[in-house]
């Protein structure tokens, strides 16, 4: 069993992937609602929206769509978490996500991480980027 993460947008879920993607490297797969085997049932306004979005990074993989029309992307009561393994990384990850966005933890050393820190990205995902301590 593998869990993922699917994040539902309200229209902007192209531009937010690519911002992903952008960020976090990997492999992007868009599918839009002008698809052949739905354009027919989808308002002609909204054929342009995701209608799935797959990013795979290594074995992770987060998935979004912009939902169906008239649907909320409303995000609360989460956050994405990226473990990374070195400080650095988490660091160069930590400024490429928060443009735009809004810093709610600064990425800085804590009891538990060498790094961690938390943001708000422009597209409303809260993120917490994790670099735990090494053990050896």
């Amino acid at each position: 069993m593998r869990l993922d993460a699917y994040l539902i947008f309200d229209g902007d879920c192209r531009q937010a992937l690519e911002f992903y993607h952008r960020c976090l490297g990997g492999e992007l797969t868009v599918m839009d609602y002008s698809h052949p085997n739905v354009a027919s049932q989808t308002p002609e306004h909204w054929r342009d929206k995701v209608m799935h979005a797959r990013l795979t990074v290594g074995d992770a993989v987060l998935m979004a769509s912009d939902g169906r029309p008239g649907e909320t992307g409303k995000k609360y009561g989460f956050s994405v978490s990226v473990q990374i393994d070195r400080a650095e990384e988490a660091e160069k990850l930590f400024a490429a996500l928060q443009e735009g966005g809004t810093v709610t933890m600064p990425i800085d050393e804590t009891f538990w991480a060498e790094r961690f820190g938390m943001l708000v990205d422009k597209f409303g995902v809260p993120w917490m980027i994790n670099c735990q301590r090494s053990t050896a």
